[in-house]
């Protein structure tokens, strides 16, 4: 998987393609009637094995952006992190105090790294393997929750870094990102956790943050049969994985349609990979073990997460 040779859109991919498109990947991903776990089942016992194999510096690096608390053009409804215990300088000179603290956040938006379930995505009325779509109701989802994975997921992950590819800091918004076999000279297996980067975060950190839901660079749906192809288990990305504008007519989301209700991938978002590309530059491989630890919200459609590559 590469950028194309230049910027700019890729072509608009009409409704009939789509449909298409989706259909296939369904196909392709099919376990039977009563999975649940999606893509999780390409990684099997022997492959996490695999992956602490590719242990070799004993560095760990933080896949997650900070927790945003201030409003911004990409975060208007930003995390809310306040302090429940008294301040530091009214604490107990002769005894005990504690310092305590309560946070509230949306899980799915715009800023914070956080990974969907596959109840995320509702597509024509249904959720991923054809589960009706009123398994989700007020007190959250019956079926396809986030506890899919509340084991955590390991396995090899192995990072894209599209700018490097391409000769530039980033990709501007708009751009796609397209499937290519011998990017990086890494190539994709069954159970790989595949990150792509398209420089969000560096390009947000030099020339500030903007109005990403309108505007960001992402994965063509196209791409998603390369991934479909290799039997990816775990797609992220440090934009929320989707172009925008869309690149499909009539869906707004196609990536996500696509990797999370056609093909059952757990989807990682906004993530933070500026540091894990440095590491990897460094040490001169582009793939590593990764450990994602979702939090046991029993039945909720995602949750903040903190991965990490351990190379």
């Amino acid at each position: 998987m590469t950028a194309p040779p230049g910027p700019g859109p890729a072509s608009l991919m009409d409704a009939a393609t789509f449909a298409a498109l989706y259909q296939r990947l369904r196909d392709a991903s099919a376990w039977g009637p009563a999975d649940r776990r999606g893509g999780l089942n390409y990684i099997t016992p022997e492959q996490v094995l695999a992956a602490a194999g590719e242990v070799r510096l004993g560095r760990t690096v933080t896949l997650a952006a900070p927790i945003e608390t201030r409003v911004a053009p990409d975060n208007p409804d930003p995390a809310v992190h306040v302090m429940t215990s008294p301040a530091g300088d009214q604490a107990d000179p002769d005894g005990l105090s504690f310092a305590t603290d309560r946070l509230a956040m949306n899980i799915h938006g715009n800023a914070d790294s956080h990974i969907d379930a596959l109840c995320h995505v509702i597509y024509q009325a249904r959720l991923y393997n054809d589960v009706p779509a009123d398994t989700v109701g007020a007190t959250g989802a019956a079926e396809l929750s986030i506890q899919v994975a509340r084991n955590g997921i390991v396995g090899r992950g192995v990072l894209l870094d599209i700018p490097r590819l391409r000769g530039t800091p980033w990709l501007e918004p708009g751009d796609h990102v397209t499937a290519a076999d011998d990017a990086q000279q890494v190539r994709l297996g069954q159970g790989d956790l595949l990150l792509v980067r398209v420089g969000h975060r560096q390009r947000q950190a030099e020339l500030g943050p903007w109005d990403s839901a309108r505007a960001r660079a992402g994965l063509h749906p196209e791409a998603l049969e390369l991934v479909a192809e290799r039997r990816v288990a775990v797609l992220g990305s440090d934009s929320n994985n989707d172009t925008c504008p869309s690149a499909a007519e009539g869906v707004e989301f196609p990536v996500h349609v696509l990797a999370v209700n056609a093909m059952g991938l757990h989807l990682l978002d906004w993530l933070q990979l500026d540091d894990l590309a440095g590491l990897c530059e460094e040490a001169g491989r582009w793939s590593f073990c990764c450990v994602v630890a979702p939090l046991r919200l029993v039945r909720g459609t995602g949750s903040p997460v903190n991965p990490i590559a351990i190379l």
